[in-house]
């Protein structure tokens, strides 16, 4: 009080007082982070654990726990109440965080301990399978463009999937615009925007932009789309309602629907509403299942087009035109749902799916969906992996990693910046961990490394006992949709390095979804996912396909 008021003249050095004002905010805003953290994190019912005896008991804590989720989420994202589907999502949301955090007894750090180790222990296990002489076993990549796509139809391109991402990346309109060009982002957005719209005729139905269309103007910048060929474009943010738009798209002769990804909270709870729920399409296999935000998502732009029949009369202006839907992450699992429920009606659609989640559709429709559907994955990208099962796979080997250690947490994480900076030291791939001979002397014990003679899998209830197949969340197992093609990094060699030797960075397989079942925390996780990245690499891969075969011909 008396340093920000004007009752007590502290001092006339405006260096100390600015100083002082300062740490008295800092001082403000680290209590706020604190309430806001203990009224977030903290746990009033305490550390829960399931019981056959008092299975009853255990219903009622499980469910208050749930009601307590239910709060958190509530109050903290207020602003989204109101949506149609808000409380809704935050019940399912509720449910799963109860049962995925119940009985854990973990804080924040314990959760950067634990990745820390993980990182540990997958660079042990990579040394091992090198040891072994396993690497040879797993399927074999390939450099060259044309070799991997020798027995593709024609529409599985990589110069296609290239083509749809760029107009993926478009529907992140102006936010991405400013990203990507913090200083200069208004400029580029000014020569496309339309300063009282509202008030003009347009060319384009545009809904819920705002009164100088930069949405709209952030789509034609980043696309290089004539306003004319935007046919339609929806801006509607909501729970499980994305935006998206439709243009004529006459490099490829067909109709695009794109669909935009997660960029808002909104986003975010469509892609935690993760259950799986029955999904019928016609053609679709029989008691298919699907992740229950995104199906819901997809429903809600079929019942938008055929409501408006905006896709009727696209064909109508361009009726030798084909169907393509597209989308980067959630827009690409969205994509091929809306793909499923459509397709009986448009049977020559395709969908370019860049970087899908691993959960969204149940194994035989995600077979289904490799007719019409190119999905395009690069390196260790999180999002390709995870799942509700990754999720609670990964919490488990957590406390794996953390029984295991034979270090303190402080110095783990202290261990972590220093693995941030140099990678990791062959010595700390032994010393880290606990004796491996040691049995727990009670169940829940297991050391994460424990070799026992027989061989054994590392299971939840083998670590938690009857605690955690209780709190599985999902009975059914989601999977990635389409014939997916995983790019990933050329480690090189001494030899490839020397001067005037030349290679690519990049090496290309074909994958199947059950290569993307478990997450792994890598250098490159969250990098290897943003579109901008994708972009640099498709387009690194067909330049230097283009200067391979001019060097041929």
């Amino acid at each position: 009080m008396w340093i920000f008021g004007r009752s007590v003249e502290c001092s006339d050095e405006n260096f100390t007082r600015t100083v002082t004002e300062g740490l008295v905010l800092f001082n403000w805003v680290l209590f706020a982070l604190t309430l806001f953290g203990l009224a977030v994190v903290f746990d009033p019912l305490g550390s829960t654990r399931f019981n056959e005896q008092e299975s009853s008991l255990e219903t009622l804590r499980h469910r208050k726990l749930m009601r307590l989720w239910m709060r958190r989420l509530q109050w903290t994202f207020c602003w989204m109440r109101r949506d149609k589907h808000g409380n809704d999502a935050f019940f399912h949301m509720a449910t799963f965080f109860s049962s995925l955090f119940r009985g854990t007894d973990t804080v924040p750090s314990d959760y950067v301990a634990g990745f820390i180790l993980m990182r540990v222990r997958q660079k042990r296990e990579s040394r091992e399978r090198r040891r072994l002489q396993l690497m040879d076993e797993q399927p074999r990549c390939t450099q060259d463009v044309r070799k991997v796509m020798a027995d593709a139809p024609e529409w599985v391109s990589l110069e296609l999937a290239h083509h749809f991402l760029k107009l993926a990346i478009a529907a992140y309109a102006w936010p991405f615009v400013m990203y990507r060009y913090p200083f200069s982002g208004l400029t580029k957005l000014a020569a496309n925007m339309t300063c009282c719209s509202c008030l003009r005729p347009k060319s384009t139905l545009v809904r819920e932009d705002n009164c100088c269309l930069c949405n709209l103007a952030g789509v034609r910048y980043l696309s290089l789309v004539a306003e004319d060929d935007i046919l339609f474009a929806s801006f509607r943010n909501r729970i499980f309602e994305m935006p998206y738009y439709i243009v004529a798209d006459h490099r490829t002769g067909s109709i695009v629907l794109v669909i935009r990804g997660s960029i808002s909270m909104r986003d975010v709870f469509t892609d935690l509403n993760a259950g799986a729920e029955k999904f019928e399409a016609e053609w679709l296999p029989p008691n298919s299942m699907a992740h229950r935000g995104m199906a819901i998502g997809a429903q809600y732009i079929k019942t938008d087009l055929e409501n408006l029949g905006i896709l009727t009369k696209a064909f109508d202006l361009y009726p030798h035109y084909k169907l393509a839907i597209t989308g980067h992450s959630l827009g690409a699992a969205v994509a091929v749902l809306v793909g499923c429920l459509i397709r009986s009606r448009y049977p020559d659609l395709k969908v370019y799916a860049l970087c899908p989640p691993a959960a969204v559709l149940s194994r035989e429709a995600a077979r289904y969906t490799e007719e019409f559907t190119f999905s395009v994955g690069v390196g260790d990208d999180f999002v390709m992996r995870l799942s509700i099962d990754s999720a609670e796979d990964l919490r488990t080997a957590l406390h794996h990693m953390l029984e295991a250690s034979r270090l303190p947490k402080y110095r783990i994480m202290l261990n972590g910046f220093g693995y941030a900076m140099f990678g990791v030291p062959t010595s700390d791939l032994e010393t880290t961990w606990k004796s491996e001979c040691t049995t727990p002397p009670v169940p829940g014990q297991l050391p994460l490394l424990f070799q026992s003679p027989e061989p054994t899998t590392w299971s939840e209830v083998s670590v938690l006992e009857k605690d955690v197949p209780a709190r599985r969340f999902s009975r059914t197992r989601l999977f990635s949709p389409g014939r997916i093609l995983h790019i990933t990094y050329v480690k090189k060699s001494a030899t490839d390095k020397k001067p005037g030797i030349r290679g690519s960075k990049f090496a290309m397989r074909w994958a199947v979804a059950e290569e993307f079942m478990q997450l792994a925390v890598m250098p490159r996780m969250i990098l290897d996912h943003l579109p901008e990245n994708v972009d640099k690499v498709l387009d690194t891969i067909l330049r230097e396909q283009q200067e391979l075969e001019h060097q041929l011909h």
